[in-house]
């Protein structure tokens, strides 16, 4: 039996997905599948065979339990001494993208492929996003 591998040059779909209520784990596993190409049968691990995700919403994004004040991210300056940790609560008025993003590129592996794959998300605070010229899918599942 022949294995068959995806070429690298593939026309890529956009979806739009509503982050309005949805946990913010189980939506992160949802994004990173796409952004990999796991939804598709000509997944191959090497190559990026994944699609355009446009997350809207996301500062309505819900985490369980005591998450929103308890969970922390932290920063580091490059200067000693100079950590600081934000809660979601301080993110979520400051910059709500960063709560998705952080959760989804967690999920990606470690490596170009991953960086590459995380420049095809877009993540945006409100109901409006400049990509309709794109005709974004929604996505449900």
């Amino acid at each position: 039996m022949k294995t068959t591998l995806a070429k690298p040059d593939l026309e890529r779909k956009w979806y739009v997905v509503d982050a309005t209520g949805q946990n913010l784990g189980r939506l992160s596993v949802k994004i990173a599948n796409i952004l990999r190409g796991r939804h598709k049968p000509i997944y191959t691990p090497h190559i990026d065979t994944g699609d355009f995700v446009v997350v809207i919403n996301a500062d309505k994004i819900k985490l369980t339990g005591k998450k929103e004040e308890q969970k922390l991210y932290m920063f580091h300056t490059g200067w000693f001494g100079n950590e600081y940790y934000r809660s979601v609560a301080a993110m979520r008025q400051k910059k709500p993208a960063f709560i998705i993003e952080h959760s989804v590129k967690g999920m990606l592996p470690r490596n170009k492929l991953a960086r590459a794959m995380m420049k095809k998300l877009k993540v945006y605070a409100g109901a409006e996003h400049p990509h309709e010229a794109q005709q974004p899918i929604s996505f449900e599942g």
